[in-house]
């Protein structure tokens, strides 16, 4: 199973995300089911935030896993801009904390750029981190112009990972931002990495994508999670409420693309070849 290196820990190099889940009760005991299946088929991340339901996720994750060993497992967790301040943040961890049941978080990512200088944010994230509320702070839809200006900021090397959109029809990140954090060995989280809505079934349905999918008697959504995994850099958290896609999706970490598979791929969506914006969803 293709792994990479996250804070201080090897990880599979798919997780579980939970956006969108928790909002309805008629479907929470599946959904729970969902990941813990993920998590005995090998996942051993899972990506929540404050954001998500406003705290249903957070709590949808909490009773996932309270039964299982709290130190195999590797939770992110996202503050909100609104929420980055050195006055507000620690009331948020707290909130987060609890709903989640656990008294530290492995990775708190900053959710996106809000009107908190980011100087503060990232200051107040090493505060927490004395604590050991958490272990390692990261960001998320940064792009490489927040990237560099982050690590201008005192302390701002010492961030442990990027979070952004990533799949094969939105490639935009490859173009600069991807090579550089595999430069500056900043590992990179792609979410909707099997994409959403049309797009998503614009690539499923891609002959290319099925082709691949047959030779290695896949699923069209495995081989996306293998694409998006690809450069051994990158981890992907796509989210599922059914537990045998949960662990379909685990499992497409074994996945090898070959050369050939990527070439078809590449003709089928294209490689970026000049900048583009950032795909924020």
């Amino acid at each position: 199973m293709r792994e990479l290196h996250l804070g201080d820990r090897n990880v599979p190099a798919i997780g579980l995300g939970t956006w969108h889940m928790g909002d309805h009760a008629a479907i929470r005991g599946k959904e729970i089911k969902a990941i813990q299946a993920g998590i005995d088929a090998g996942a051993t991340v899972i990506d929540t935030a404050e954001m998500y339901g406003n705290g249903r996720s957070e709590s949808l994750v909490g009773e996932a896993i309270r039964d299982l060993d709290r130190q195999k497992l590797f939770i992110i967790d996202k503050v909100l801009p609104s929420n980055a301040s050195a006055d507000r943040m620690p009331h948020s961890l707290d909130t987060s904390l609890k709903l989640l049941g656990t008294d530290y978080i492995d990775l708190c990512l900053y959710h996106w750029r809000g009107a908190v200088p980011l100087s503060e944010t990232v200051e107040t994230l090493q505060q927490l981190q004395k604590t050991g509320k958490i272990k390692y702070w990261g960001v998320s839809n940064f792009d490489l112009p927040d990237m560099e200006e982050l690590l201008d900021l005192p302390g701002g090397n010492q961030v442990a990972a990027n979070e952004d959109l990533y799949n094969l029809s939105s490639r935009g990140v490859e173009y600069s931002l991807l090579p550089w954090q595999r430069d500056q060995k900043i590992p990179f989280i792609a979410y909707t990495p099997v994409g959403a809505g049309d797009e998503r079934g614009n690539m499923i349905s891609n002959p290319a994508v099925k082709q691949v999918a047959a030779a290695h008697n896949a699923t069209p959504w495995q081989i996306l999670l293998a694409f998006a995994i690809r450069d051994g850099n990158t981890l992907a958290i796509p989210q599922s409420g059914d537990p045998k896609h949960a662990v379909d999706n685990v499992n497409a970490a074994n996945i090898q693309l070959t050369d050939d598979d990527l070439t078809a791929l590449n003709k089928a969506f294209p490689k970026p070849t000049s900048k583009q914006p950032l795909d924020i969803r």
